[in-house]
């Protein structure tokens, strides 16, 4: 096996139909598919869960809340400058520390320094730099009354290839039902899948659930451009475990339980968290940790997450996780009978498999 470092991205690409990029989620949640690969592959729907999971298992799930963080408007540039208005969209990506924003916009290009941007309904911010893509503003509030006014007036900030804008209904779509962390600009989206009803019958058979908090950043989803998996970057992302969940999860390990993480943001966070002998301690801080063929994991046996896009830093992770030969396979077969893929598809149970 080529070293991590050193790994070809057209490794990890596969063709995909394009029928099959879901851009509406299945109703109710939990009757979505879920393709099981151990060594073998087996067909479930979501809703079967408790059934193929044991009591003194743990779920590990992100409670991390997805901001409408997409915002369209008006550029004005300075008085005494030629450029005059032109459309605008921004999606936030994270604050600065300063009290600015780092967003995502579109065109950047179009945007300098001092320009205003107006959102409308008396909303606005100012452009304060940019490097590339990102582009640094300072909105005309912060605090509760950014929240409130982009709740008002944001859209859920879908991954481009749905080929559409948020709606009113993504608002509730494109959100777990335990989301509680304000923060996220994209959805941990293996736990769009979960029902009240769902996480009812996984208390009564027995199995742990513990949150823990990863703000999602927009480049988790994005294919690379890069052609070797050593010149890829890849975003930091701020992420919490508390002592409580640290110690729940260890607690079910020692017991014997198996560690399911639900989403490869929970998987990258207690990977990230974990000492040597897999154990988890409390963690307050930033990870950008790129998982590849040849990392060995330490604290995580089940991955539940939905199929993801071709020679992304996700489809690595699970061919880390379960070996390449087998996603290719498994991936082969889902798209041989349909599963549906991304955001709002179906997903996959994954088993660990054996260094």
């Amino acid at each position: 096996m080529l070293h991590p470092a050193a790994m070809k991205t057209d490794v990890f690409d596969f063709e995909l139909p394009a029928d099959l990029i879901a851009d509406r989620p299945v109703s109710p949640r939990d009757s979505a598919r879920m393709l099981s690969i151990r060594p073998a592959l087996a067909d479930h729907h979501v809703r079967d869960l408790a059934k193929l999971l044991k009591a003194g298992d743990v779920m590990v799930f992100n409670d991390t809340k997805v901001i409408p963080a997409r915002l369209s408007g008006t550029r004005r540039a300075p008085e005494g400058t030629s450029r005059g208005e032109a459309a605008a969209e921004i999606t936030l990506l994270k604050p600065d520390g300063t009290g600015a924003w780092i967003v995502l916009a579109r065109p950047a290009k179009r945007l300098k320094p001092g320009d205003a941007l107006d959102f409308g309904d008396g909303f606005g911010a100012t452009v304060i730099d940019r490097a590339g893509p990102e582009v640094r503003v300072r909105f005309d509030r912060d605090g509760e009354d950014l929240l409130h006014v982009l709740d008002a007036q944001g859209a859920m900030p879908l991954p481009p290839y749905m080929g559409r804008k948020g709606d009113d209904r993504d608002k509730s779509d494109y959100q777990t039902v335990y989301a509680e962390e304000l923060g996220a600009v994209a959805a941990p989206t293996a736990g769009l899948h979960f029902t009240e009803e769902l996480l009812g019958q996984l208390d009564e058979a027995g199995i742990e659930r513990v949150h823990l908090t990863l703000h999602v950043g927009a480049g988790t989803f994005l294919p690379m451009t890069a052609d070797d998996t050593k010149d890829h970057v890849m975003h930091a992302e701020w992420g919490r475990i508390d002592a409580d969940a640290a110690a729940r999860i260890n607690a079910a390990r020692d017991a014997g339980g198996r560690v399911i993480a639900v989403g490869t943001t929970s998987l990258r966070l207690l990977e990230s968290a974990a000492d040597e002998q897999g154990r988890i301690p409390e963690f307050d801080g930033e990870t950008d940790i790129f998982i590849t063929p040849g990392y060995t994991f330490r604290a995580t046996d089940i991955l539940m997450t939905n199929f993801h896009l071709p020679k992304s830093t996700l489809f690595m992770l699970v061919s880390a996780f379960a070996g390449l030969d087998r996603m290719q396979a498994a991936y082969a077969y889902a798209c041989e009978v349909g599963y549906r893929f991304y955001s709002y598809g179906d997903c996959s149970l994954i088993e660990r498999a054996d260094p």
